[in-house]
């Protein structure tokens, strides 16, 4: 199946049964009918009735789901032992196993704080009420990745061009880095085309598809340099088993935020705590502070993500629950 049938396959399952609210008369732009947009920032709004304000005995916390989520557990302790502080309320790690589940998890109300990945957090807006306010930065406020085209070294594949004919690995149907932002910027700066002169096969995560260039088992792959940057770090990848064929521009990273449902006092509690979170000598600080930031700097899904939205329209991408 080609990847862009498999990206409307995944709008079709957001739109499987779930408890939801009457579709309201409001503005929304593409948010799904339940949500209103009134002051124009292209997020939900909360909710206008005071009782439909959640405020749930334990928050259910999900990062994105890259690589092994043992690892990123540990990484998290720190932070979401601080959110407990912060919120009076204990915190729940999900490990989540797909872009999918983690966006139906927070439609269905069953997740109330997540990193969604840059290609998934449109869907995560538009499609269950996510409200991201938060991405790591560097100290110097630098933020984002690069998404790079990878091959083997020594392998046949030296040049962009010399993709034709060949498999690239992708993530999965919603990654920026991992499936749209490669597609697009194949298509648009080097005439090639999924289907017609290069396939495509997923491989669920971005750890995949590097190792499955490393082992030959494709001939090149699009991931995030950040995770590429940590597996080398970790010592999981030799830098010299691997090509460089594109680096892209800067995009933005994982963005963290909440469900547009919370009690107000509640979200901004959440939202304090990731500003006032200290990186010293955190699991957040080993894991990513040589690849993706130390801090957290206040980020707007309009702003930052303008360029994702761009590409996404390049690609005929629809955030609707409704199948198209």
């Amino acid at each position: 199946m080609r990847g862009f049938a498999l990206l409307i396959a995944l709008v079709s399952l957001l739109a499987s049964p779930l408890p939801a609210a009457a579709p309201q008369d409001c503005p929304r732009g593409d948010l799904d009918p339940r949500y209103c947009d009134r002051d124009g920032d292209l997020v939900a709004d909360p909710p206008d009735d005071p009782a439909a304000f959640r405020d749930p005995e334990t928050l259910v916390f999900a990062y994105t789901p890259l690589e092994d989520p043992t690892v990123y557990k540990k990484s998290w302790e720190g932070f979401l032992k601080h959110l407990e502080k912060a919120t009076g309320k204990p915190v729940s790690f999900f490990p989540v196993q797909s872009n999918a589940a983690e966006i139906e998890a927070m439609r269905a109300g069953r997740l109330h704080v997540a990193g969604y990945n840059t290609g998934s957090v449109p869907y995560a807006v538009n499609a269950a009420g996510f409200v991201p306010f938060a991405m790591m930065a560097m100290k110097d406020g630098e933020f984002g990745y690069h998404m790079v085209v990878i091959a083997r070294s020594g392998g046949p594949v030296a040049k962009v061009e010399d993709l034709r004919g060949k498999t690239i690995a992708f993530t999965s149907p919603t990654s920026n880095s991992g499936y749209k932002a490669p597609v697009d910027l194949l298509k648009t700066e080097y005439k090639l085309e999924e289907g017609r002169d290069y396939k495509g096969a997923f491989t669920g995560k971005h750890d995949n598809s590097i190792l499955s260039v490393v082992h030959g088992d494709y001939a090149a792959a699009a991931v995030a340099d950040s995770v590429l940057d940590r597996m080398e770090h970790r010592g999981i990848v030799d830098p010299k088993a691997i090509r460089i064929l594109y680096t892209s521009p800067v995009f933005p990273t994982t963005a963290y935020g909440v469900a547009h449902d919370l009690k107000p006092e509640l979200a901004k509690r959440i939202r304090d705590a990731f500003f006032s979170f200290d990186w010293t000598g955190s699991g957040l600080l080993r894991e990513f502070g040589e690849t993706e930031g130390q801090s957290f700097t206040p980020i707007t899904y309009k702003r930052e993500w303008e360029i994702v939205r761009k590409i996404d329209r390049d690609l005929g991408v629809r955030y609707s629950t409704a199948a198209p």
